[in-house]
């Protein structure tokens, strides 16, 4: 290759990333349903990164569980303060040091909210996190959006929901997305539990909320289950941790009074899933 023709190439590829990048939304915060709404922007926060944590913005079931008008405030999902925003943006941002700690994925320290009515803007995401799933409900036209993302490639992973009321509101829109594939039991041999740390020994992941109440679970959510659809080459496109609430385990962290050993698995968890998404 001649260098006239080498550095055409490179400037062709520089103007397609600069493209890209100029194609996504820039970073904003909302207004979170939890009781904090101080959380501080990490210093390196501008910082240009190959991993972002996604969070998905979703509508409000009418039967929705929380909304921030328990807390007197806005009650649209597209100002946040509704059940999308549980968790958020603390979670996110404890998730997104771990993973920088436990892997050499290079995170972006902050996370951003993608709303799937914003054109094409969620393709930049390989992984996308959402919680409260019996809450959400989505329009067609997301429902349209999130089939293409996930059958391209994309990875959801979806957490927080418990007992039969919130998973039969969490299958209205999930059953509109796939209605041709099947929710299966993740057996324990899938590499998504093996890519990098080995998780057979996995259990229900309590909430705070729930060890403030000294149990683990609500509504019938005893029982914890790790759920998924695959794709027709076999890869895991949705993952659900179903009566567990992983959210929780990364918000909480840093909390000492919240116990260790949910924090480990539910950060584990997450960082295999990450890679996951990144290499299948």
């Amino acid at each position: 290759m001649n260098r006239r023709k080498g550095l055409a190439l490179l400037g062709c590829g520089l103007a397609l990333f600069t493209a890209l990048f100029a194609a996504q939304r820039p970073f904003r915060v909302y207004p979170s349903l939890e009781p904090y709404d101080d959380v501080a922007l990490p210093k390196d926060w501008r910082e240009k990164t190959e991993w972002v944590f996604a969070r998905l913005m979703y509508p409000q079931h009418p039967h929705a569980r929380f909304g921030r008008s328990y807390y007197g405030g806005p009650s649209d999902w597209l100002e946040g303060g509704t059940s999308w925003t549980q968790d958020y943006p603390r979670a996110d941002r404890h998730f997104a040091q771990a993973l920088r700690r436990l892997s050499r994925v290079q995170a972006r320290s902050v996370e951003q909210p993608v709303n799937l009515d914003d054109g094409d803007d969620a393709f930049n995401y390989p992984w996308i996190n959402a919680g409260e799933m019996g809450d959400w409900y989505l329009t067609d036209r997301q429902v349209k959006a999130l089939r293409e993302y996930l059958l391209r490639g994309g990875f959801l992973m979806l957490d927080d929901f418990w007992g039969t009321e919130e998973w039969n509101r969490f299958m209205e829109s999930m059953s509109r997305v796939f209605p041709d594939r099947q929710i299966v039991e993740i057996e324990n041999d899938d590499p998504i539990f093996h890519v990098v740390y080995d998780l057979d020994e996995r259990f229900q992941i309590a909430g705070q909320w729930a060890i403030a109440r000294g149990t683990t679970y609500r509504n019938d959510g005893a029982t914890p289950y790790w759920r998924g659809i695959y794709d027709d080459h076999g890869r895991v496109m949705v993952a659900m941790s179903f009566n567990s609430d992983i959210g929780d385990s990364w918000e909480w962290a840093d909390d000492p009074n919240y116990p260790e050993k949910y924090s480990s698995l539910g950060i584990r968890i997450g960082v295999n899933y990450v890679i996951y998404s990144m290499t299948h």
